[in-house]
This record gives C-alpha cells, structure tokens and sequence, in this order.
C-alpha cells in the first residue's frame, strides 16, 4: 500500500506539482517491482491505487529508460525486474522525495489537529473512524494529542481486523451502536465511504474529514 503521504500529494496537488506525482508513481511502481514478486500490471495497479492504463504507461516509459526489464515466461506471463540503473534511479527518487513526504506528513498531522480541536470546542469527547489506512494512523496520533476518545472504527474493506486494538466493523454494524461524530480517515477512500455512510442514513453534518 502507498504511503500515507502519496494520498495527501493528490490531495494537495496544484498545477505545477504534476511533475512530484509522475515521479513519485514511478517511484512507488519501482518500489514494487524491487519485490521481486511476479506481479501482473492489474495487481500493480490495485497496490499503486491508480488505473490499469497509467501501470501501462509507466512500466512502458521505464523500460524505454533502461530501468525496467521485462521477463517472459510461458503462458503469456510477464515479471517486471529493475535493472542496475533502476536501482540507481529508485534510490535518487526516494533521496529527492524524502524532504517534500515528510512536509506533507506535516500538513495531515495539523489538518487533522484543526479538525479535532474544533470537534473538542463543539463539546465533542468521542470519534468514530471511518476508513483504516496509513492515514488513519497520523489522525489517531493526532486525536491523542488533542484528548478526544476514539469510540469506534468502521470501514469497508479491512473488516474483522484490528486498529489500535480496537476492532474494525462494517458502517452498517457501527452505526447501529448509536449516534457518532465521524471523521473520514482515508484520503483516497474519502468520497465513497462518505456516500456510503449517507446511504446508510447518517446525516452529512455529524461526518468530518481534515481539509475540507
């Protein structure tokens, strides 16, 4: 899964940063690649969390650059493997983007402060989450910081598992526990768990998420 940040790069994304996303999916793609698991562009795709045709575009641009080699086997079955300049280039990525990920981090850990410290001055003592990723793990660091309760955590794709001990259920066997002040806590999931949680009855102005 992508860091945290590469949801907050998107999410803050203006015109003149398309070129620290393009190499930043490309560092990510590299990344994967530097598994060595045999992995197909679906499967690279559903880890990057962009579309299949973008894998394509990419892996073509990095075997063109001599940092991507491509390995038949039989049955029509590829591996992607990074060649020594591949290595060379994953690693100047990682160097380069380091500063701007730990800025970003920055910038999720004081939206989500601002949107629990306003929640506290509302008389709010306890949250629930909705969505578990790396994201939600800077919002519960935050959360602490500021004293606030997390009550609850749903989601939809990390059922049955546990956050911080807590156990993840579904909204719709959340919601079921009673009323709750619910923060969004996956940038890239934002927009379909909140659809999901309208659907399911909650009323838009009890569901937050930090930035907007």
């Amino acid at each position: 899964m992508p860091p945290a940040n590469f949801y907050y790069i998107v999410h803050c994304m203006n015109d003149n940063d398309e070129k620290v996303l393009e190499t930043y999916r490309s560092f990510l793609l590299m990344s994967e690649i530097a598994k060595e698991e045999s992995l197909s562009q679906r499967e690279l795709a559903k880890r990057l969390g962009i579309a299949l045709g973008l894998v394509n575009s990419y892996l073509k641009n990095l075997v063109t650059k001599g940092f991507v080699r491509v390995k038949n086997f039989p049955s029509n079955r590829y591996a992607y493997l990074l060649t020594s300049q591949g290595i060379t280039e994953k690693s100047r990525l990682a160097y380069q983007h380091l500063s701007y990920f730990s800025s970003l981090y920055t910038v999720a850990r004081q939206d989500y402060l601002a949107l629990f410290r306003s929640l506290r001055a509302k008389g709010v003592k306890k949250i629930a989450f909705c969505g578990v990723d790396e994201v939600a793990e800077i919002a519960y660091l935050s959360l602490q910081e500021i004293g606030l309760e997390l009550d609850l955590v749903m989601d939809t794709e990390t059922v049955g598992g546990k956050f911080f001990e807590r156990l993840v259920v579904t909204p719709a066997t959340g919601l079921l526990s009673g009323n709750h002040q619910i923060v969004i806590t996956s940038l890239k999931r934002r927009e379909s768990l909140r659809e999901e949680l309208v659907r399911l009855g909650v009323d838009p102005a009890v569901i937050y998420s930090a930035g907007g």
